[in-house]
């Protein structure tokens, strides 16, 4: 298995990381069941690719083998975020039948957290995310990691998310505080209970700490760009 440095742009804080520490503590009371999660989110901006990388190392950290899966093949985030080289092979290069899944699966400078990179943007994401190839990988990973945790593109703009979720135990949604309208995030909901019906739940982002009290002792997750910008 080959290896990649992850490169951080930023570490989170202690109050952050007890926040995403709560929330592998309640994915993990959803059931032993669940253990490949698909996170997606309703807009490009709602810091669903930072919830899904601290998530991944979260379990790391608490010692699960844990995979983090950069299903975006369209704008990939974390590519750019965490410093990966664009010619290190990933996802679409086995949707593609180019290599086997694990040819693309690498150990990272974190202990127990394993990447597939997104891979070359293909042309047809949605078509290759379809694909039996995609399906057929997640017997392999579950019976070879603890965890696994997959990004997928907004679902109020692409259905890959949807795709993915339909083959995963259950998924997560990301909502940016004040973003998303009502009818938007319910949208996304109901189409994500149609993929899969276990939504084990929806995570509150980016929410101002100083209008809302409530929330102030959590602060921020963390630090956000736009969809696709490094």
């Amino acid at each position: 298995m080959y290896k990649v440095t992850i490169g951080e742009e930023q570490l989170p804080s202690v109050q952050e990381r007890e926040v995403y520490r709560t929330l592998r503590t309640n994915i993990e009371f959803t059931g032993v069941e669940n253990r490949v999660i698909t996170v997606t989110g309703v807009a490009p901006d709602d810091g669903k690719s930072t919830v899904s990388y601290q998530l991944a190392c979260a379990f790391a950290e608490s010692g699960k083998k844990t995979l983090l899966i950069d299903a975006d093949m369209r704008k990939s985030v974390l590519l750019h975020r965490l410093q990966i080289q664009e010619s290190v092979k990933g996802l679409s290069h086995y949707l593609s039948g180019q290599e086997n899944v694990g040819d693309v699966i690498y150990s990272t400078n974190k202990k127990n957290l394993f990447l597939m990179p997104s891979g070359i943007f293909p042309t047809n994401p949605t078509e290759l995310m379809g694909n039996e190839r995609f399906a057929q990988m997640i017997p392999v990973v579950k019976n070879t990691f603890d965890y696994t945790i997959i990004d997928t593109p907004p679902l109020g703009n692409v259905i890959d998310a949807a795709v993915a979720a339909r083959v995963s135990d259950g998924s997560i949604l990301v909502l940016a505080a004040d973003a998303a309208s009502r009818v938007e995030a319910k949208n996304v909901a109901d189409q994500l209970k149609a993929a899969n019906g276990n939504v084990l739940g929806v995570v509150l982002n980016k929410v101002d700490v100083q209008y809302n009290s409530y929330y102030g002792k959590y602060k921020r997750y963390g630090k956000y760009g736009k969809y696709g910008e490094n």
